[in-house]
């Protein structure tokens, strides 16, 4: 195991999310009437290293932001959670990554991201970023930076024998060459099913999906809501992880909750079934809350 200062690094995207409640998400030529709104730090890459930090891992953030008061807001955001930033770029040109989310009463939500200085993370530097920090046993990637970012991260934190998370969210297709360098690849229905090519509903058919996501190569985690989670460690019989039942308050920002505590349980050496389970029951802890109470919770289980 690499020996350093951190037990995670992320190399991902920072956004500032403006949040809106309304009753229902509105459809084509609607315009709902909402009930409240206001903002919060986040991208899924800020995301997971705020609750990876959070929940007592050492973790440091490798990105860019824009020179603007979006930025300001999210480097702040970092320091409050003890993020170590250093590798966190101010772009001159393009404006911070942003979103606009809309939640439902219900908790489910849909979002918009606009990229801005994400897509202007330089992938050489990216990766010369992962040993200039010193190394982590355990690399957290996304799909919301362009892939050659997260091809020349993967390939400097392999070579430094570091294990390697993609969180294949949003869904896009994949290259094979940045597939070879991934241990654990983690999705939930609507990405399993983009990248399988099969309609994914219950854990049953996640289960059977697991060879199409590439288990005989790697390990895969799908995550599936309410309806829990599937574990396939590489070449190993399926896992099946129910569910923690909770009243659901918001489901924005579960899975970068899921993700920050999986890397930490993983960096401590846990197994990924345990882990998986671990975090599992962060992630509902996580969705049991409202958005102001998440900012000061204890959500270690």
């Amino acid at each position: 195991m690499i020996k350093s200062s951190f037990d995670i690094i992320v190399c991902g995207s920072l956004h500032l999310d403006i949040m809106v409640d309304a009753p229902n998400l509105p459809r084509i030529d609607e315009t709902a009437v909402g009930t409240k709104w206001g903002y919060k730090c986040g991208g899924k890459g800020g995301n997971q290293a705020v609750m990876s930090a959070k929940l007592g891992a050492r973790t440091a953030m490798i990105g860019r932001v824009g020179q603007d008061d979006f930025g300001t807001r999210l480097f702040a955001h970092l320091d409050r959670a003890g993020v170590d930033r250093r590798e966190v770029g101010v772009d001159p040109v393009a404006g911070s990554g942003m979103s606009v989310a809309i939640v439902e009463t219900t908790g489910d939500y849909g979002a918009v991201i606009v990229s801005g200085s994400n897509l202007a993370i330089n992938p050489q530097d990216a990766g010369a970023a992962f040993t200039r920090l010193g190394g982590a046993p355990i690399l957290i990637l996304q799909n919301e930076v362009p892939e050659a970012v997260n091809l020349a991260v993967a390939r400097e934190a392999k070579g430094a024998g570091a294990r390697v998370i993609l969180n294949a969210a949003p869904a896009r297709v994949l290259s094979q060459e940045l597939i070879e360098f991934i241990d654990i690849l983690v999705v939930n229905r609507v990405e399993a099913a983009m990248l399988s090519g099969r309609a994914i509903e219950t854990p049953e058919d996640a289960i059977g999906a697991l060879p199409a996501l590439g288990q005989a190569h790697r390990d895969v985690i799908v995550t599936l809501g309410a309806g829990g989670l599937v574990v396939g460690a590489r070449e190993s019989t399926p896992h099946f992880i129910p569910a923690t039942p909770v009243k659901v308050i918001s489901t924005h920002g579960a899975g970068d909750c899921f993700i920050g505590a999986l890397g930490l349980a993983l960096a401590h050496g846990e197994a990924l079934e345990a882990a998986a389970a671990h975090a599992s029951r962060i992630a509902a802890r996580f969705v049991s809350l409202s958005e102001d109470a998440r900012e000061t919770a204890t959500l270690d289980v």
